[in-house]
């Protein structure tokens, strides 16, 4: 039933953050000194109004009557439950730290009014997805997370790269939109309603064919929002955005909101959509935690892994625990933001102090040795990287740990082929651990790679930057989840109130044993005579641009749109080259072929039919002119021919 006591919380949700996006939008450039402190001032309001109201054990539901439609009225419908209090704490609080940040990192900035006033707008769209109590209500406030993000991914409007990163973002994510669309106009003709509560009522009366075919449809949506296969490309781009930009679509909103949807459709998802869901997302963990090993900027190996964590989650409802999957989302969400707060640090901490256009401070092999001038960042983003590694007392091992004990449970009721999929994901997960290590030791441990460009001077980011650092990477610490260490069934798990909550004791030791092994490997490399390949590293660089293996990562200034297309154009060349050209070469040489042998049959038989029948019928009556030619003996010897014939047949029969 609605809940008119909820009327005002949804309202100061969705209202502060909305009416301060017009204020400091309107405001202008007079408001660049107090922008980021109205912003986070509204945000903390948020996050107040949020615990204030939080009530998880009850549904409360806010509605209005929008628009009738014949018959059928539409309502826009709010709701507050379970899922609500999780993600309006996470996002509030993020967006809170990153804001907070921000007032420093983007300090100087003409345009701080608008940077804020972007943050309100997408902070705004987020709160609407979570709070949307009916499919239609999300995919407005979807749209407008899409529209959020393109204004603050390019947001330095006059990079080249920063544009068509914030339109690629744009593009592939209307792609998976046009899905989203699709199954809610499905879902609305086939059962009248797009209302989280009336669906479930109505789905019995649907074929499961259908029910499945929607759900994929809704599925396109997250395949977008959180850059699965094969729309994931916009993802590492966008990391041409300012820094806090990446830390809040990558912890808690933008990409976040395709697992929430995930999560909110899950009565929906059929046994057959939950296996291509787990496909997808396997390809995407995979997909990103390889590329992650190859890259050298430190924002985009951060961007890969976040692709391929969110390829987990994705692979955890897929397993049929969309639980597990908001637990990760979680876990994820501070460890994750703390890592970017602090690449960011680095970043700022390496900027050299003179425009030097050679020097790249977010290149991993122009930094090294940055321990001791950066403690607090280095903590920090250890802290962070042991969490997203999954080692254990860390936030990470437990949520990772609770996905692979659901994917072992899975594939124990579903057959032994199954078991390849939990598999893939502790393999996975030690190449993060890789990765990781491989991060870490690039950017603070080894030789100063960077001591030879006068220009830069490490130093530690100043206390706006760094507190939000440190409270994300102590959020990052298993006692937040569970009081276990290594039991991922802890309080936090049992509050998402999952189905069946089991442990197995030797999955930590599985996945721990995993993850050293590959920190292992990872150790060997870094004590190599070249770690990492660095050296070699710019050939293969070169080499890859050459064959162009890889387009979704190439955005340069003159290729970027036009090498997608270029490669189609190359495949369609290539097909109308061997297939169609080469088929209608095949039906013209078939052609002449068969015209000479119908040529040989015209002459010989249908022509030498009629010549035969012709020569025939003239040689008969040139022999019986040759009998009547009025002599006595011609006459005398048919006469005695015909009697003899008829002698013999007579004697015959």
């Amino acid at each position: 039933m609605p809940d008119s006591a909820y009327f005002l919380p949804a309202a100061l949700l969705l209202g502060i953050p909305f009416l301060t996006f017009f204020l400091l939008w309107l405001g202008g450039k007079s408001l660049n000194s107090t922008a980021g402190y109205l912003g986070t001032a509204a945000t903390i309001a948020g996050l107040i109004i949020s615990f204030r109201y939080a009530d998880p054990a009850t549904l409360h539901i806010v509605k209005f009557n929008w628009l009738v439609i014949g018959n059928r009225v539409i309502e826009l419908s709010f709701r507050f439950d379970r899922l609500t209090c999780i993600m309006l704490a996470i996002v509030h609080f993020v967006a809170a730290l990153v804001q907070i940040y921000s007032v420093s990192y983007m300090h100087g900035d003409k345009n701080l009014h608008r940077y804020f006033a972007f943050l309100q707008l997408f902070l705004f769209s987020m709160v609407g997805i979570v709070l949307a109590g009916s499919l239609l209500v999300m995919y407005m406030f979807w749209e407008l997370v899409g529209l959020s993000s393109y204004l603050l991914i390019g947001f330095w409007y006059f990079k080249k790269r920063t544009v068509w990163a914030a339109q690629k973002a744009f593009v592939l994510n209307r792609i998976g939109d046009a899905a989203f669309l699709t199954g809610i106009l499905m879902l609305f003709y086939y059962t009248g309603s797009t209302d989280f509560e009336v669906i479930p009522g109505k789905l019995w009366e649907l074929s499961p064919g259908l029910v499945t075919a929607i759900g994929l449809c809704l599925f396109g949506g997250c395949m977008g929002k959180s850059a699965q296969f094969p729309l994931s490309g916009w993802l590492p781009d966008a990391m041409e955005g300012p820094t806090p930009v990446s830390a809040l679509i990558h912890a808690a909103t933008m990409v976040a909101a395709g697992i929430f949807l995930l999560a909110r459709i899950s009565f929906m998802l059929t046994f057959e959509a939950r296996l291509v869901i787990l496909a997808i997302g396997t390809i995407t963990m995979l997909t990103g935690a390889i590329k992650a090993i190859n890259e050298w900027d430190i924002k985009r190996v951060l961007a890969y892994s976040t692709m391929s964590q969110l390829g987990l989650m994705v692979v955890a409802v897929g397993f049929g625990s969309w639980q597990t999957a908001m637990f990760h989302l979680a876990t994820h969400a501070f460890f994750k933001a703390g890592l970017f707060l602090s690449a960011g640090s680095v970043i700022h901490a390496v900027t050299p102090s003179e425009d030097n256009t050679a020097f790249d401070p977010q290149n991993m092999r122009s930094m090294g040795g940055l321990k001791k001038s950066l403690p607090i960042t280095f903590l920090c983003f250890s802290i962070c990287a042991a969490a997203l590694a999954g080692l254990p007392f860390f936030s990470g091992f437990l949520s990772k740990d609770a996905i692979i004990t659901e994917g072992f449970l899975w594939a124990r009721e579903v057959g032994p082929l199954a078991y390849i999929f939990p598999l893939i994901v502790v393999f996975s997960a030690g190449l993060t651990a890789y990765y990781m290590t491989r991060q870490v030791w690039l950017v603070f441990f080894g030789e100063k790679r960077y001591s030879g460009t006068q220009s830069v001077h490490p130093h530690e980011s100043p206390a706006t930057m760094w507190i939000p650092m440190v409270l994300l990477a102590a959020l990052s610490l298993f006692i937040w989840f569970s009081f276990n260490p290594i039991n991922a069934s802890g309080w936090f798990l049992h509050f998402l109130d999952p189905t069946e909550s089991a442990h197995l004791f030797w999955v930590p030791i599985l996945a721990s044993g995993t993850t050293l092994l590959f920190i292992f490997l990872a150790y060997r490399e870094i004590s190599s005579q070249d770690p990492f390949k660095i050296a070699s590293a710019e050939s293969k660089t070169n080499l890859f641009e050459k064959i162009n293996i890889n387009w979704l990562r190439d955005y340069s200034q003159d290729r970027y749109f036009i090498i997608p297309f270029a490669a189609i154009a190359g495949y369609f060349k290539k097909l109308e080259a061997r297939a169609i050209d080469s088929f209608v070469e095949f039906i013209a040489k078939g052609s002449v072929v068969a015209a000479h042998v119908i040529s040989w049959i015209d002459r010989n038989v249908v022509d030498g039919g009629v010549n035969l029948t012709v020569y025939t019928i003239r040689s008969a009556g040139n022999a019986a002119r040759g009998l009547q030619n009025g002599k006595i003996q011609s006459y005398y010897l048919v006469t005695i021919t015909g009697v003899f014939l008829l002698v013999l047949w007579l004697f015959f029969a």
